[in-house]
Protein backbone atom coordinates (compact mmCIF):
# COMPACT_ATOMS: atom_id res chain seq x y z
CA UNK A 1 0.00 0.00 0.00
CA UNK A 2 3.03 1.97 0.06
CA UNK A 3 3.67 4.79 -3.03
CA UNK A 4 6.29 3.28 -5.62
CA UNK A 5 9.81 5.03 -5.17
CA UNK A 6 9.49 6.39 -8.53
CA UNK A 7 7.21 8.79 -7.76
CA UNK A 8 6.09 11.69 -10.37
CA UNK A 9 5.89 14.58 -8.35
CA UNK A 10 4.70 18.24 -9.38
CA UNK A 11 4.20 20.91 -7.20
CA UNK A 12 0.79 21.30 -5.57
CA UNK A 13 -1.85 24.39 -5.94
CA UNK A 14 -2.86 26.35 -3.46
CA UNK A 15 -6.75 26.33 -1.98
CA UNK A 16 -8.25 29.49 -3.05
CA UNK A 17 -10.56 28.34 -5.46
CA UNK A 18 -12.51 27.34 -2.38
CA UNK A 19 -14.79 29.93 -0.96
CA UNK A 20 -15.69 30.65 2.96
CA UNK A 21 -13.77 29.32 5.81
CA UNK A 22 -10.92 27.09 5.66
CA UNK A 23 -7.86 26.16 6.40
CA UNK A 24 -4.99 26.98 4.97
CA UNK A 25 -3.89 23.12 3.25
CA UNK A 26 -6.43 21.83 1.92
CA UNK A 27 -5.61 18.40 -0.14
CA UNK A 28 -7.84 16.72 -2.43
CA UNK A 29 -6.95 12.72 -3.22
CA UNK A 30 -7.54 11.18 -6.06
CA UNK A 31 -7.41 7.16 -6.65
CA UNK A 32 -6.97 6.57 -10.49
CA UNK A 33 -6.68 3.30 -12.27
CA UNK A 34 -7.16 3.55 -15.84
CA UNK A 35 -8.61 6.89 -15.88
CA UNK A 36 -6.75 8.29 -18.79
CA UNK A 37 -9.40 9.10 -20.98
CA UNK A 38 -11.69 11.09 -17.97
CA UNK A 39 -9.01 12.42 -15.43
CA UNK A 40 -7.77 15.23 -17.22
CA UNK A 41 -11.44 16.94 -17.50
CA UNK A 42 -11.97 16.33 -13.70
CA UNK A 43 -7.95 17.69 -13.01
CA UNK A 44 -9.04 20.48 -14.85
CA UNK A 45 -12.29 21.32 -12.95
CA UNK A 46 -10.11 21.13 -10.21
CA UNK A 47 -8.09 24.11 -11.08
CA UNK A 48 -7.28 26.10 -7.99
CA UNK A 49 -9.40 24.53 -5.43
CA UNK A 50 -6.83 22.98 -3.41
CA UNK A 51 -3.62 20.97 -3.23
CA UNK A 52 -4.43 17.71 -5.61
CA UNK A 53 -2.30 14.53 -5.17
CA UNK A 54 -3.86 11.69 -7.88
CA UNK A 55 -2.59 8.05 -6.57
CA UNK A 56 -1.74 6.13 -9.98
CA UNK A 57 -3.09 2.89 -8.83
CA UNK A 58 -0.98 0.21 -11.48
CA UNK A 59 -2.98 1.59 -14.44
CA UNK A 60 -2.15 0.24 -17.79
CA UNK A 61 -3.21 3.13 -19.81
CA UNK A 62 -1.84 6.94 -19.85
CA UNK A 63 -3.09 8.08 -16.40
CA UNK A 64 0.41 8.66 -14.77
CA UNK A 65 1.22 10.55 -18.20
CA UNK A 66 -1.93 12.43 -18.39
CA UNK A 67 -1.79 13.14 -14.36
CA UNK A 68 1.93 14.32 -14.75
CA UNK A 69 0.57 16.93 -17.36
CA UNK A 70 -0.98 18.81 -14.39
CA UNK A 71 0.68 21.22 -11.51
CA UNK A 72 -0.62 18.40 -9.02
CA UNK A 73 1.14 15.75 -7.07
CA UNK A 74 1.38 12.31 -8.52
CA UNK A 75 2.03 8.75 -6.75
CA UNK A 76 2.04 5.74 -8.49
CA UNK A 77 1.77 2.85 -7.07
CA UNK A 78 3.57 -0.26 -9.27
CA UNK A 79 0.89 -2.72 -9.39
CA UNK A 80 -2.51 -2.29 -9.14
CA UNK A 81 -3.82 -2.55 -5.43
CA UNK A 82 -7.16 -1.50 -5.24
CA UNK A 83 -9.14 1.79 -4.63
CA UNK A 84 -8.84 1.54 -1.19
CA UNK A 85 -5.21 1.27 -0.86
CA UNK A 86 -4.66 3.96 -3.34
CA UNK A 87 -6.95 6.47 -0.87
CA UNK A 88 -4.67 5.13 1.81
CA UNK A 89 -1.40 6.15 -0.05
CA UNK A 90 -2.79 9.42 -0.70
CA UNK A 91 -4.41 10.42 2.39
CA UNK A 92 -0.71 9.68 4.22
CA UNK A 93 0.98 11.67 1.96
CA UNK A 94 -1.51 14.95 2.28
CA UNK A 95 -0.62 13.82 5.79
CA UNK A 96 2.55 13.99 5.54
CA UNK A 97 2.24 17.80 3.70
CA UNK A 98 0.54 19.13 6.75
CA UNK A 99 -2.88 18.48 5.75
CA UNK A 100 -5.58 20.38 7.76
CA UNK A 101 -8.13 18.59 5.72
CA UNK A 102 -8.74 15.70 3.16
CA UNK A 103 -11.34 15.39 0.38
CA UNK A 104 -11.82 12.37 -1.84
CA UNK A 105 -12.48 12.71 -4.94
CA UNK A 106 -13.81 10.22 -7.94
CA UNK A 107 -11.18 10.29 -11.17
CA UNK A 108 -14.05 9.63 -13.64
CA UNK A 109 -15.92 12.85 -13.34
CA UNK A 110 -19.01 11.54 -11.67
CA UNK A 111 -18.63 14.13 -8.61
CA UNK A 112 -19.17 18.25 -9.21
CA UNK A 113 -16.48 20.63 -7.99
CA UNK A 114 -18.68 23.29 -7.27
CA UNK A 115 -19.70 20.91 -4.13
CA UNK A 116 -16.43 21.05 -2.87
CA UNK A 117 -17.16 24.36 -0.39
CA UNK A 118 -20.44 23.24 0.91
CA UNK A 119 -18.51 19.08 1.49
CA UNK A 120 -15.76 21.25 3.13
CA UNK A 121 -17.59 23.73 5.68
CA UNK A 122 -18.74 21.73 8.40
CA UNK A 123 -15.27 19.75 8.92
CA UNK A 124 -13.16 23.38 8.59
CA UNK A 125 -15.71 24.64 11.21
CA UNK A 126 -15.20 22.22 13.95
CA UNK A 127 -19.10 21.05 13.55
CA UNK A 128 -17.92 17.47 12.79
CA UNK A 129 -15.17 15.09 11.88
CA UNK A 130 -15.83 13.72 8.93
CA UNK A 131 -18.65 14.83 6.44
CA UNK A 132 -20.16 12.21 3.35
CA UNK A 133 -21.92 12.83 0.33
CA UNK A 134 -24.85 12.00 -0.12
CA UNK A 135 -26.92 11.61 -3.90
CA UNK A 136 -30.25 10.27 -2.41
CA UNK A 137 -30.17 13.74 -0.40
CA UNK A 138 -28.91 15.56 -3.29
CA UNK A 139 -29.28 14.54 -7.14
CA UNK A 140 -28.09 11.79 -9.19
CA UNK A 141 -28.00 11.89 -13.42
CA UNK A 142 -28.72 8.67 -15.37
CA UNK A 143 -28.47 6.11 -12.74
CA UNK A 144 -29.49 2.72 -13.16
CA UNK A 145 -32.11 0.99 -11.35
CA UNK A 146 -29.86 -1.79 -10.73
CA UNK A 147 -27.38 0.47 -9.23
CA UNK A 148 -29.79 2.01 -7.22
CA UNK A 149 -31.14 -1.08 -5.55
CA UNK A 150 -27.79 -2.20 -4.96
CA UNK A 151 -26.98 0.98 -2.72
CA UNK A 152 -29.92 0.80 -1.21
CA UNK A 153 -29.17 -2.72 0.34
CA UNK A 154 -25.59 -1.14 0.99
CA UNK A 155 -27.58 1.03 3.14
CA UNK A 156 -29.18 -1.58 4.95
CA UNK A 157 -26.51 -3.49 5.43
CA UNK A 158 -24.67 -0.88 7.05
CA UNK A 159 -27.39 0.11 9.05
CA UNK A 160 -27.50 -3.32 10.90
CA UNK A 161 -23.78 -3.93 10.80
CA UNK A 162 -22.64 -0.39 12.31
CA UNK A 163 -25.54 1.40 13.53
CA UNK A 164 -25.24 4.26 11.34
CA UNK A 165 -28.45 5.80 9.92
CA UNK A 166 -27.06 6.96 6.64
CA UNK A 167 -29.04 7.69 3.19
CA UNK A 168 -25.68 7.09 1.11
CA UNK A 169 -22.91 4.48 1.92
CA UNK A 170 -20.92 4.02 -0.75
CA UNK A 171 -20.27 7.68 -2.25
CA UNK A 172 -16.32 8.40 -2.94
CA UNK A 173 -16.67 12.52 -2.01
CA UNK A 174 -15.68 12.70 1.46
CA UNK A 175 -14.36 15.33 3.67
CA UNK A 176 -11.91 14.39 6.38
CA UNK A 177 -10.15 16.24 9.33
CA UNK A 178 -6.85 15.86 10.19
CA UNK A 179 -7.30 14.16 13.37
CA UNK A 180 -10.34 11.93 11.81
CA UNK A 181 -7.84 11.47 8.62
CA UNK A 182 -5.34 10.05 11.27
CA UNK A 183 -7.85 7.57 13.08
CA UNK A 184 -9.34 6.07 10.16
CA UNK A 185 -6.97 3.64 8.39
CA UNK A 186 -8.23 1.78 5.30
CA UNK A 187 -6.85 -1.62 5.36
CA UNK A 188 -9.28 -2.92 3.09
CA UNK A 189 -7.23 -2.57 -0.43
CA UNK A 190 -9.97 -2.87 -2.96
CA UNK A 191 -13.94 -2.01 -2.99
CA UNK A 192 -14.80 -2.65 1.00
CA UNK A 193 -12.90 0.35 1.87
CA UNK A 194 -16.10 2.29 1.87
CA UNK A 195 -17.57 0.06 4.23
CA UNK A 196 -14.61 0.06 6.33
CA UNK A 197 -14.67 3.66 6.72
CA UNK A 198 -18.22 3.92 8.17
CA UNK A 199 -17.27 0.80 10.27
CA UNK A 200 -14.21 3.49 11.77
CA UNK A 201 -16.60 6.69 12.27
CA UNK A 202 -18.80 4.14 14.36
CA UNK A 203 -15.46 2.83 16.30
CA UNK A 204 -13.66 6.05 16.70
CA UNK A 205 -17.61 7.69 17.83
CA UNK A 206 -16.27 10.51 15.06
CA UNK A 207 -18.35 13.06 14.40
CA UNK A 208 -20.48 13.28 11.05
CA UNK A 209 -22.75 14.88 8.79
CA UNK A 210 -24.34 13.61 5.05
CA UNK A 211 -24.10 16.59 2.25
CA UNK A 212 -26.43 16.40 -0.36
CA UNK A 213 -24.20 16.05 -3.56
CA UNK A 214 -24.49 15.51 -7.40
CA UNK A 215 -23.68 12.07 -8.98
CA UNK A 216 -23.27 11.89 -12.09
CA UNK A 217 -23.38 8.05 -14.22
CA UNK A 218 -21.86 8.13 -18.25
CA UNK A 219 -21.82 4.81 -20.27
CA UNK A 220 -17.98 4.13 -19.62
CA UNK A 221 -17.83 4.97 -15.71
CA UNK A 222 -20.91 1.98 -15.57
CA UNK A 223 -19.14 -0.34 -17.76
CA UNK A 224 -16.05 -0.25 -15.30
CA UNK A 225 -18.62 -0.09 -12.16
CA UNK A 226 -19.50 -2.73 -10.05
CA UNK A 227 -22.13 -5.78 -10.55
CA UNK A 228 -24.07 -7.50 -8.59
CA UNK A 229 -21.92 -10.36 -7.90
CA UNK A 230 -18.91 -7.15 -6.94
CA UNK A 231 -21.65 -6.13 -4.24
CA UNK A 232 -21.48 -10.11 -2.84
CA UNK A 233 -17.69 -10.19 -2.85
CA UNK A 234 -17.37 -6.84 -1.15
CA UNK A 235 -19.57 -8.11 1.79
CA UNK A 236 -17.24 -10.99 2.03
CA UNK A 237 -14.27 -8.37 1.96
CA UNK A 238 -15.65 -6.70 4.92
CA UNK A 239 -16.85 -9.67 7.08
CA UNK A 240 -13.65 -11.56 6.50
CA UNK A 241 -11.92 -8.20 7.50
CA UNK A 242 -14.09 -7.72 10.58
CA UNK A 243 -13.13 -11.46 11.62
CA UNK A 244 -9.74 -11.23 11.40
CA UNK A 245 -9.23 -7.88 13.26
Amino acid sequence: MNASSNLGLRPAQTSAGLSGEQPQNVWIVIAAYNEGSRLATTLKSLANCGSVVVVDDGSRDDTFEVACSFPVWVLQHPLNCGQGAALQTGIDFALSQGADAVITFDADGQHDPAELSQMLQPVVSGQVDVALGSRFLGSTQNMPWSRRILLMLAIWFTRLTNGLALTDTHNGFRALSRSAAQQIRIRQPRMAHASEILDQIAKHRLRYVEIPVTVRYHADTLAKGQSSWDAFRITGHLLAGRFWQ
